[in-house]
């Protein structure tokens, strides 16, 4: 059986990144996925060595580089499309795709994202300012979900979800220490489903 090649986007620290890449190489996703192709749109992002010192194809598209959005687009699909790329992975990516981008991988694009969906979405919605949300509105449960990918924020059906428990006296800090971990777990376990056709 054939592996299904993984394109991984991301922005940051990429330890989603990181889950997904021990899944492929001793967890879950092993002889079923493989990390073809990693996509920063930061130089900077400490997720481009991760993928390095796996042997695995990683480089920066940078937005500034390009004159417009369609053409940084072009880019992003020539390149996912050049490595046979058949599910797009968006990990902590904090660019809103294009719909070219959407209409080129239709079907093919998931997103992690640190909240119980459809809760605590859409624009502005992202790292601390979710968890930050989440307590603000007294919430007793939070968690991660991995969802499809549309045209809008955190719109697209939920695949996989865990929930985790919002403690007394929790700050966005110790919610989102706790959450990090769930989304490690969920992202392969979702890749898994989505490629088993589940």
């Amino acid at each position: 059986m054939s592996k299904t090649r993984l394109g991984v986007l991301i922005s940051g620290g990429g330890t989603n990144l990181q889950a997904i890449i021990d899944a492929c190489e001793a967890g879950p996703l092993k002889g079923r996925a493989e990390v073809a192709l990693v996509i920063a749109n930061k130089p900077e992002a400490y997720g481009l060595e991760r993928a390095k010192k796996h042997g695995i194809p990683a480089i920066c598209v940078n937005r500034k580089d390009f004159p417009d959005a369609a053409s940084f687009t072009a880019q992003l699909v020539e390149e996912l499309h050049a490595r046979q790329v058949g599910l797009v992975c968006l990990a902590g990516y904090l660019l809103k795709l294009e719909t070219a981008f959407i209409a080129a991988f239709r079907g093919k694009i998931v997103n992690i994202h640190p909240a119980l969906l459809p809760k605590f979405g859409g624009k502005g919605m992202y790292g601390r300012h979710v968890h930050e949300a989440v307590l603000a509105t007294g919430e007793k449960e939070s968690g991660a979900s991995l969802h499809w990918v549309d045209e809008d924020f955190d719109h697209g059906a939920v695949i996989l979800q865990r929930r985790v428990p919002v403690l007394p006296g929790d700050t966005p800090d110790t919610l989102a220490k706790r959450i990090l971990p769930v989304e490690h777990q969920v992202y392969p376990e979702a890749i898994l489903k989505v490629i088993s056709g589940k």
